[in-house]
């Protein structure tokens, strides 16, 4: 016969995890009088957090007669893993106040925790000068947790300083410190601790190479998964493999990234979604939109990132249609949508002319699924009013949001302005732009040139004034393109020794051959204190069409030419482009800093809409 504790147990563990069989074994320990009994309410808590129901496994917290430290920490590590970790902040002062209890080791753990996904670094420092005072100050666990915590929050050198002073350090505090110190862009210390660390594994290899990639350093990153490789490392987990693929992306490096492709397959990770998810993202960045396609329709299991991520690839590549007919089939697979989605949608509509279409998505957000929009939404679905020419209804939307207009959000306004000719609300918005006190030098460069075109001299000086005082100068363009297992990058104004007559021959050729065909240089997109002739040299040397150029030469006949520009392509270069893929009968696909145009037989995919 079992005691009625040993029945509890039983009853709980029997469940399996399920949450059918957890309710049932739960209503039977309520039939049978033992749902109160010790250790039920603190097994049933924990059962029902790791089944992610967490309002029942609150329901039985509240009817709990007594709750002690045991039952408080069977909560607070459900609620500090949960979706909602903010719902810590309540139950410890419940616990504090109308319960009296102290904290022990365990909830300062938890408590930890939920300060680290909530990345507040006020509570998580309240919490340490409590444990610091504690009985419990020398204990492991709680250190560990508060590493994590002061990595999440950005702060890697205070998390150094517990970890120094950890009696004993296993794999993961070390891996952790490790992902701290490169996430948060330390990632010379991360590199160095890293290389100190005892026993290196997977997920320390992991940590780094992940750290890299989100720190912007996917060279390295690429090259330290490399070094893995060679270290002999045994890959079973696929979380590397779906982060060296980001960093793939990140350099628009479609050779390498098919490579990871194939290494995938090899260790038979393709049936994982985060790998899946990843390689739609790799194949849209590097240009290649239909092998996104084939690998998404591959994964047998998708996510919201996993539709998502194709959506917004889609809109991104000026496939419209392909976007709201994969959020159609999204829906009815019964995915909820999140922002990102709408982002991905309007932002399909804002470089198609759908403004209906946009309206319709925007007002949904709300409406059928609840969303608030956020600054990036509003700003998507500003840009298409704007570049659809509703410029009044977009500046009235920028007046009345609920957010703050910040220096994107006017400057795609006053772009849309300049675009439209209305010389009036040029102005206007400009001067709204110039008062935020704009620090990126696009954004100057066009500020100037507004000013200039409507003589404005006065403000024309104050913008060069900004520029000068903030040290800001325009950046300089470069463009990447890859033939065959040859890269290379081209900087504006910048023509390699090695290829300078070939390439400078084949331009003066191509500017003969356009003009023939009527081209006629856009200037209007250089600083307005040039000479004409000026202007035109300079844009001559734009760093695509020197790309363009050393694909073209370098090249099999017919196969398609991808670049990558860290700017936005001008107007002048969009025009020239078109013409090459009608001149020379090639394939030309461009990504700049805001899309992809797609150049063939005189035409882009934009439509003109970008």
């Amino acid at each position: 016969m079992l005691s009625p504790a040993a029945a509890v147990v039983s009853a709980v563990r029997a469940a399996g995890g399920s949450p059918t069989a957890l309710r049932r074994a739960h209503a039977r320990l309520l039939k049978d009088g033992l749902a109160l009994h010790p250790p039920a309410p603190s097994l049933l808590v924990s059962a029902y957090a790791k089944c992610r129901l967490l309002p029942d496994a609150r329901r039985v917290f509240d009817e709990s007669p007594s709750r002690d430290l045991h039952l408080y920490s069977s909560l607070l590590a459900a609620v500090s893993n949960s979706d909602a970790p903010y719902l810590v902040l309540p139950i410890i002062r419940r616990m504090l106040s109308a319960d009296a209890l102290q904290p022990d080791h365990f909830v300062l753990a938890s408590i930890a925790s939920a300060s680290a996904r909530l990345r507040s670094l006020s509570l998580g420092k309240q919490l340490h000068g409590h444990f610091v005072a504690s009985p419990y100050s020398g204990d492991d666990v709680v250190k560990s947790s508060l590493i994590d915590m002061y990595c999440k929050c950005g702060f890697p050198d205070d998390a150094r300083k517990v970890f120094d002073s950890l009696s004993a350090k296993n794999s993961v505090v070390w891996t952790a410190l490790v992902s701290g110190y490169a996430s948060n862009g330390y990632t010379d210390e991360a590199l160095e601790l890293f290389r100190s660390m005892p026993g290196r594994g997977l997920f320390a290899w992991t940590a780094l190479v992940s750290g890299y990639v989100r720190a912007g350093e996917s060279v390295s990153a690429v090259e330290l998964f490399v070094e893995m490789r060679r270290d002999a490392v045994t890959i079973d987990d696929a979380f590397v493999l779906s982060a060296v693929t980001g960093g793939a992306a990140d350099l628009a490096a479609l050779v390498l990234g098919r490579q990871l492709h194939g290494l995938s397959m090899r260790l038979g990770f393709l049936s994982s979604m985060m790998v899946g998810n990843a390689l739609v993202d790799m194949y849209s960045k590097c240009s290649d939109i239909h092998s996104a396609r084939e690998v998404f329709e591959e994964i047998t299991v998708r996510d919201i990132i996993s539709w998502t991520t194709m959506i917004v690839g889609e809109a991104q590549h000026g496939r419209a249609g392909e976007a709201f007919a994969l959020y159609d089939r999204m829906i009815l697979a019964g995915v909820k949508p999140n922002e990102v989605t709408f982002v991905g949608l309007i932002y399909a509509c804002s470089h198609a002319g759908l403004v209906q279409k946009g309206r319709q998505l925007f007002d949904s957000v709300k409406r059928e699924y609840d969303i608030n929009p956020g600054l990036q939404l509003y700003t998507c679905y500003l840009d298409l009013l704007s570049r659809s020419g509703h410029l009044s209804e977009a500046e009235e939307l920028i007046t009345t949001m609920p957010y703050e207009p910040d220096e994107a959000a006017w400057g795609a306004l006053l772009s849309a302005c300049k675009k439209h000719n209305d010389a009036e609300m040029c102005v206007r918005v400009a001067d709204n732009l110039l008062e935020l006190g704009p620090k990126y030098p696009s954004t100057c460069v066009l500020l100037s040139n507004v000013y200039a075109v409507n003589g404005k001299w006065g403000s024309v000086s104050t913008v060069r004034k900004l520029m000068a005082n903030m040290k800001i100068n325009k950046e300089p363009g470069y463009s990447w393109v890859e033939v065959g297992r040859e890269s290379r990058l081209f900087h504006a104004g910048e023509v390699p020794v090695d290829m300078r007559e070939e390439i400078l021959v084949f331009l003066e050729e191509l500017v003969s051959e356009m003009r023939r065909r009527g081209y006629v240089p856009d200037t209007s997109s250089v600083m307005h204190d040039l000479e004409e002739h000026e202007k035109e040299h300079h844009l001559f040397l734009h760093s695509e069409r020197l790309a363009v150029a050393f694909g073209i030469l370098k090249s099999l006949p017919g196969s398609v030419i991808r670049v990558v520009k860290n700017l936005r392509v001008c107007g002048d270069c969009h025009t020239v482009m078109k013409l090459i893929s009608e001149i020379f009968q090639r394939k030309i696909i461009v990504r700049d800093a805001t899309r992809f145009h797609h150049f063939e037989g005189g035409k882009c995919s934009c439509g003109e809409f970008w």
